[in-house]
């Protein structure tokens, strides 16, 4: 075992071993995925942060309530409590106090949002850009899958302007005013938004707690989009004012964020997805902190049984990228919670971005 950071395989020397073994290699990205492009604006549990930060007292003890981060499970609630109210034929001031909180909880999301981000995709440094995506490449072409744990809008973007073939969210559009028997030429069609599901047994690119553009429409989880005059924050943010909130788990322990995920067909299929990886998996940016302890659970799921057939038929080993002396003993403190080979390497090789 390697005493420092110093003793540890590089990322190239990992991700090149991997190749001449013929070994399909996955990718698992957390927040430091985004700390590598800009530490001064993506930082963990920003939107958590954002609350603690603010001067509404109020805001912060409905948090406490609560007894959690998640803005969506919040709001819904506050909702919920206003129908109630309504049905014990309350005040209509205290309704309105109610309405007025939830109001302010979105305004504080969007704000959150407003501060993560880039203005839009190309405020991102062409070179950072295109760099990064010949990073991400290197998985696509080799069969692997990404998975990312981000709830930002950087990855989407790299894969989306740079064109990078292969890539499949699992998202489509579906024509809907199309009858069966019935000619309809091709100029004629009317498209829906950009659906998940059409695609989904192809899919590639999966983001484990959501991301910031994907809504979930009740039958649907779709994706928006840039719309032609409108960036594609800008659309988001338009979302969220209209009373729609996008699918992501921003906080909370392992066993809240299973629940969100069990609870949203999308997020389960991109969980279930990690469960069947095969080969390999290299893990930058994730520190599997003690609420992540569901991810280590689907790792192990997939080092067990994988999916059945070829010569890797489940998960043979896991890597993960360490940035400092603190990580890589915070990494061989939890090592046997893995129940299969888990080794590290020197994380500050990986150059991402540049």
């Amino acid at each position: 075992m390697s005493n420092t950071i110093d003793d540890l395989k590089s990322y190239r020397e990992v991700v090149d071993h991997f190749k001449q073994a013929h070994r399909k290699i996955n990718l698992l990205l957390g927040n430091g995925f985004s700390i590598a492009y800009d530490k001064g604006i993506f930082s963990y549990n920003a939107l958590s942060r954002f609350i603690m930060e603010s001067d509404d007292e109020i805001i912060k003890k409905v948090f406490q309530v609560y007894n959690t981060q998640n803005f969506e499970s919040i709001m819904q609630q506050l909702n919920n409590m206003v129908d109630v109210l309504k049905i014990l034929e309350a005040s209509n001031d205290l309704c309105n106090k109610v309405t007025d909180l939830s109001t302010e909880l979105k305004a504080k999301l969007i704000d959150a949002i407003s501060a993560m981000h880039p203005e839009q995709v190309f405020t991102v440094e062409e070179a950072k850009s295109k760099h990064c995506s010949q990073f991400l490449r290197e998985y696509i072409d080799n069969g692997g899958h990404i998975f990312s744990t981000d709830y930002d809008l950087l990855l989407y973007w790299v894969l989306l302007r740079n064109g990078v073939e292969n890539f499949v969210d699992g998202f489509g559009r579906k024509a809907e005013n199309i009858e069966d028997g019935v000619f309809t030429p091709e100029d004629e069609i009317e498209w829906s938004e950009l659906i998940w599901g059409k695609y989904k047994s192809s899919q590639n690119v999966h983001y484990l707690h959501g991301a910031l553009p994907l809504f979930d429409e009740g039958k649907d989880i779709i994706k928006v989009e840039y719309n032609g005059s409108d960036y594609l924050l800008d659309v988001i943010k338009k979302k969220i004012d209209g009373g729609s909130y996008p699918v992501f788990v921003a906080a909370g322990n392992s066993n809240e964020k299973m629940q969100h995920i069990s609870h949203n067909k999308y997020l389960q299929y991109c969980y279930d997805s990690l469960c069947h990886i095969t080969g390999s998996l290299v893990v930058l940016g994730f520190r599997f902190g003690d609420n992540d302890t569901h991810i280590i659970d689907a790792i192990n799921e997939a080092g067990r049984h994988g999916r059945p057939g070829g010569k890797d038929d489940k998960l043979m080993s896991v890597y993960v990228g360490v940035f400092s002396e603190n990580d890589y003993q915070h990494m061989q403190s939890i090592k046997n919670k893995f129940h299969f080979k888990m080794d590290c390497f020197d994380a500050r090789t990986a150059h991402i971005w540049e």
